[in-house]
């Protein structure tokens, strides 16, 4: 595959990476608004959440033998439309079931999209012998703070159905021009693999390949139970636990997710210069001091500094592992590490309210540290098999 057409299909991936963030954080900025339309409570809407997480795992599931079938490239184009579409569900629900059902759609295109669009930039990955997948990675992170960004500022003048109708247009758009830039791109073929034969088509066979991608995903979950867990509980720790103003708690996850931004970005030149365990084994390390600086840490700030220095620790890993996993069973593998590390979004906030109603808050985001500390572990004990 020429160099040239390779290079195309970075910038065009790249772009769907980014278009998943925004239209994801499209929706999370408008929560607060559809659950007061919908007039569920705290213990309701939690319960419609859990709608795109199931939709999501569920399709996580299907979609590797999916794209083993037609290819990963249609497959990511056929999710970003039904994405795209589903966007506008949420804000027409007048009721919680309702509301749930049209999450559950939701999930179906976003944990889709996720699957196959991961298979499609593990193919290029490995085309082009760079590992370019933090970059992907760091595409998303980008448009989730662009959506969540321009949700903030049009959330007093639009409603949420004409926010989310304005975000499903430019995502329809947006499928439109980078879906078929996409379809004309043919899947890209390592020169160590036969011809014809890409990730996509490659059955998750052998009982140690098996093995080697549940690792992955283990890393991907204690990566993914960090990031579920600060999103959902890092303001009420630093509000309820350090005193802080309301403004500068909201401000946590801010810190963490633009450190996991930056390093997400950064990530290609550190995978290269340190290699692909070394990655995962400091990364975990790091992430696992700063979240003990976040937990426990006496003052706000050097809590956000804790956060932050989490973020950075965590940034790399999950995209490594997923990209790990994908190496090694194709688009199933990428299907198994991914529903993996979803997971852990869905096992950390419950986990962490459970622990904190036995000790105490700042004793339960402890936990994340001990995972963080964990995938360290596994990553340097599958140090042969992340070779680099």
């Amino acid at each position: 595959m020429p160099d040239r057409s390779l290079t195309r299909l970075r910038i065009v991936l790249t772009v769907f990476f980014a278009l998943d963030g925004f239209v994801f954080a499209g929706w999370v900025v408008r929560i607060p608004a559809i659950k007061h339309q919908t007039g569920a409570s705290a213990g309701t809407l939690g319960l419609a959440l859990l709608g795109v997480s199931a939709g999501a795992v569920i399709t996580m599931t299907l979609t590797g033998r999916l794209c083993r079938r037609f290819g990963s490239h249609p497959v990511t184009v056929a999710c970003a439309v039904l994405l795209s579409l589903s966007i506008v569900l949420p804000p027409l629900a007048r009721s919680v079931p309702l509301l749930g059902l049209f999450l559950l759609v939701f999930g179906v295109g976003y944990g889709g999209m996720n699957v196959a669009m991961n298979s499609a930039a593990v193919d290029l990955v490995a085309a082009l012998r760079r590992p370019l997948m933090p970059g992907f990675h760091g595409a998303y992170s980008l448009g989730g703070m662009l959506g969540a960004g321009l949700g903030g500022l049009v959330a007093g003048y639009l409603s949420p159905t004409r926010h989310l109708l304005g975000i499903a247009l430019v995502s329809l758009l947006v499928t439109c021009v980078a879906g078929r830039a996409l379809l004309r791109e043919s899947v890209p073929v390592p020169p160590d693999r036969p011809q014809g034969v890409a990730s996509g088509g490659r059955p998750l066979a052998g009982t140690r390949t098996r093995g080697l991608v549940v690792v992955f995903g283990l890393i991907a979950l204690c990566t993914a139970y960090g990031e579920g867990a600060l999103a959902d509980w890092g303001a009420l720790h630093l509000q309820q636990d350090l005193g802080a103003h309301p403004g500068t708690a909201a401000a946590g996850y801010s810190c963490f997710a633009l450190a996991m931004t930056i390093g997400r970005l950064s990530g290609t030149a550190l995978l290269e210069r340190l290699g692909r365990t070394r990655t995962l084994v400091v990364g975990g390390t790091t992430a696992s001091l700063g979240m003990l600086l976040g937990s426990l840490a006496p003052s706000v700030w050097a809590a956000l500094l804790g956060f932050a220095v989490t973020g950075l620790g965590l940034a790399n890993v999950f995209p490594v592992a997923v990209e790990r996993a994908g190496a090694l069973a194709g688009a199933n593998g990428v299907a198994a590490a991914s529903t993996l590390g979803y997971g852990g979004l869905l096992l950390g906030p419950p986990a962490i309210g459970f622990m904190a109603d036995l000790y105490s808050l700042p004793t339960a985001l402890t936990s994340v540290a001990a995972l963080a500390a964990v995938a360290a572990v596994i990553g340097f004990a599958t140090r042969r098999a992340a070779v680099g």
